[in-house]
């Protein structure tokens, strides 16, 4: 049990920085010469990041932006949780708070992933022909599937 919940939390701590990651850094879509990328806060070409989006104003954005930090915050607090809970909580008690905390952080990031994919994926507002998705955009729905899973075994687990 020791070596599940260890596991547990080593999984939700890189989660939690791959969050973080992908919410920063600027290459959820990339062009097809990979000279050019899109993120969420800016646009980068030729390795120069000083462009701002030319959709930066749109609520769509300021929604995917504000549910990604969402989900960062969520899942800090469900660590922070999950730890007070190791330590406080009576044996044979389950992790009901930490879990629901971590189901807020996947909801948080299915709908700023989506709203993503709906408005700005392969749009022409970013590239014209031929761009692929980032790493940050793939390791957003990397993130969607861990969370998802820390949150269902939190909730199934229970203090030995």
């Amino acid at each position: 049990m020791l070596v599940l919940l260890a596991g547990i939390f080593v999984v939700h701590i890189a989660t939690a920085i791959m969050l973080f990651v992908s919410t920063i850094s600027n290459v959820w879509m990339v062009s097809a010469d990979v000279k050019s990328s899109v993120g969420l806060w800016k646009n980068c070409t030729g390795g120069n990041c000083n462009d701002s989006l030319t959709y930066g104003h749109e609520d769509a954005l300021k929604a995917v932006q504000a549910f990604m930090i969402l989900s960062i915050i969520f899942s800090v607090i469900s660590l922070a949780v999950f730890v007070f809970q190791l330590f406080t909580m009576e044996k044979g008690n389950r992790f009901f708070l930490s879990g629901s905390t971590m189901l807020v952080c996947w909801f948080c990031i299915l709908v700023g992933v989506s709203i993503y994919t709906h408005h700005y994926a392969h749009s022409d507002r970013n590239f014209t022909f031929g761009d692929h998705q980032g790493y940050c955009f793939i390791l957003t729905w990397i993130c969607f599937c861990f969370t998802f899973i820390i949150g269902i075994l939190y909730m199934v687990l229970r203090k030995k």
